[in-house]
């Protein structure tokens, strides 16, 4: 019993921590066109890359093309800036189990109050005078002086919101103030626990501040070794769906480092590049931020292509050209946009030990790029995209970018052969070597369409596969999805049929207690919505 009790508690943590990385999922899929658009606003208003190409004639200050750059480099900053609120919104929103638009609201409101009740007391003590408080213990959030919490604070908030939502969404309180009850109690409570909240954070903050900026010294001054190790941990949590969990104290508050940009303390890896990007005084990217960044590139653009390559020509000569569109459209993938979970997918299922193997090279390809000084940052996505904006139009001098493509071509050979031979050699039933009669195919979004328009199949035949597959509608007890894969949560796991969802498109089927991830690529999102508007149906 005792046993059982743990195994539950176990599956229970790993659940609630799932549905935390998926919360995340929400803000951090700002920071591709908030990336972007800082990217390409700064890289055309930055006097010296404007000297380097001879564009400061039709480019430079005072023209209309240097105006609209601005423009372009001052939203994606304000996105940047602000990441703590969207981060409270965001989390509360993908937490909250009803009334998320409630929730979202209610968490606006709550970092509101937190702060500004942090600010009051900070400002009754005398504690914001200058030189009162240690450098970067306060900072300016959203126009009010409060301790610098990041987007720890905004995490804070979002959980908390979500929780007395969940809690709270269906109060009933006395006739005479009935009015306030059911969901409107919300931002009631809101507003009350999290003037609370600033109390408690006014006095127990800074000593956890103190413990994130040790850390953060402590990772830093690992060296290389901790690089590695970084590199090598986000990439083997993949399968588990808890490398957003991972990654984002190093990329977003102080365990990543901080430095001085423009009179501005700034901490995490990730605000250091983009405040660098920003200001037009950088005459070289941090290679200690960018540390946490730059090893993607030469495993989505080169590594991973490598492998796909591998499979295909270890693949029957009869499926092969089956199995080559089904790479050739993921390794591209990867490539451009450095989502790699319908590559990684396709291997981890049937060779976990390539999994494992993969990680190892990816924490290499970060301890690499941090040895040969490489300062390309990203916004979470690390293919090709991102190298042009982040890397080669900013100038080799500022971010020595010209490491990537070499250390990028060693990789590929790398990943080609130790795939292949180890696939030939173990007999992996890699894309191309399944038994007989098995089908070499992932289902794309598109290929659904055009077979429901020749043939006028059942729009809803892939969600009813999927329900069928997940124990039906009364067996989901929360569903929702991240880049690739749906998320759900489901009351008796022994009603999934992994044959089915495998049937309906799915890459791979991950379970862990009540926690079941199905793989089906960066079509996902349709997946989900498609398959919520058929459970309405029902």
């Amino acid at each position: 019993m005792a046993e059982a009790i743990k195994r539950n508690s176990g599956a229970g943590a790993f659940s609630v921590l799932q549905r935390v990385g998926r919360a995340f999922m929400l803000p951090i899929a700002l920071l591709p066109i908030a990336g972007l658009l800082l990217g390409v606003g700064a890289s055309f208003t930055n006097i010296t890359t404007l000297e380097a190409y001879n564009l400061l004639g039709i480019m430079g200050p005072g023209t209309f093309l240097y105006s609209a750059f601005s423009l372009l480099a001052s939203v994606g900053t304000v996105i940047f800036d602000n990441l703590p609120l969207l981060f409270a919104m965001g989390v509360a929103l993908g937490m909250a189990e009803n009334e998320k638009a409630t929730a979202t609201l209610s968490a606006a409101i709550a970092f509101f109050v937190m702060h500004k009740t942090v600010s009051t007391l900070l400002s009754i003590s005398g504690r914001l005078a200058e030189g009162a408080m240690p450098e970067g213990t306060v900072a300016n959030v959203v126009g009010i002086q409060s301790l610098q919490m990041g987007v720890f604070g905004g995490i804070i908030v979002g959980l908390g919101v979500a929780w007395l939502t969940n809690r709270f969404y269906k109060i009933r309180l006395p006739n005479v103030i009935s009015f306030f009850g059911g969901s409107r109690f919300i931002p009631i409570i809101s507003t009350t626990v999290y003037l609370l909240v600033g109390v408690l954070m006014y006095f127990v903050w800074p000593y956890i501040q103190s413990g994130i900026y040790a850390l953060g010294d402590l990772v830093l001054r690992s060296g290389y070794a901790g690089t590695l190790i970084y590199g090598f941990t986000e990439r083997i949590l993949i399968p588990f769906g808890l490398h957003h969990v991972f990654y984002l104290p190093f990329w977003q508050t102080g365990v990543g480092g901080s430095a001085l940009i423009d009179g501005v303390m700034v901490y995490g890896a990730q605000n250091i590049f983009f405040a660098e990007l920003a200001s037009p005084n950088t005459v070289k990217f941090s290679v200690d931020a960018c540390r946490f960044m730059s090893g993607k590139f030469p495993l989505m653009i080169f590594g991973l292509p490598g492998a796909a390559l591998a499979m295909y020509t270890c693949a029957d000569p009869k499926k092969r050209k089956v199995a080559g569109g089904l790479l050739l459209s993921a390794a591209l993938t990867a490539m451009l946009t450095g989502i790699t979970e319908p590559l990684e997918f396709t291997f981890l299922f049937v060779a976990p030990v390539l999994y494992v193997i993969h990680s190892v090279l990816a924490g290499l390809a970060y301890m690499l790029m941090h040895i040969l000084n490489v300062g390309v940052g990203m916004t979470f996505s690390g293919g090709i995209i991102d190298l042009t904006l982040f890397g080669i139009l900013q100038g080799n001098a500022k971010t020595n970018w010209i490491m990537i493509p070499l250390v990028g071509a060693l990789y590929f050979l790398v990943y080609f052969l130790l795939f292949r031979f180890l696939i030939r050699k173990r007999n992996y039933a890699t894309p191309g070597r399944e038994a007989e009669g098995d089908e070499t195919k992932l289902y794309t979004r598109a290929d659904y369409n055009e077979k429901k328009s020749k043939s006028g199949a059942d729009p809803h035949a892939i969600s009813k596969m999927i329900l069928e597959g997940l124990g039906g509608k009364e067996n989901i007890a929360g569903l929702d999805c991240c880049a690739t894969r749906l998320r759900v949560s489901v009351k008796d796991p022994a009603k999934v049929s992994d044959a089915l969802l495998k049937q309906s498109g799915a890459g791979g089927v991950i379970r862990k207690g009540v926690g079941v991830q199905v793989v089906y690529g960066p079509q996902v999102s349709v997946i989900k919505s498609e398959l919520e508007d058929y459970m309405k149906t029902l």
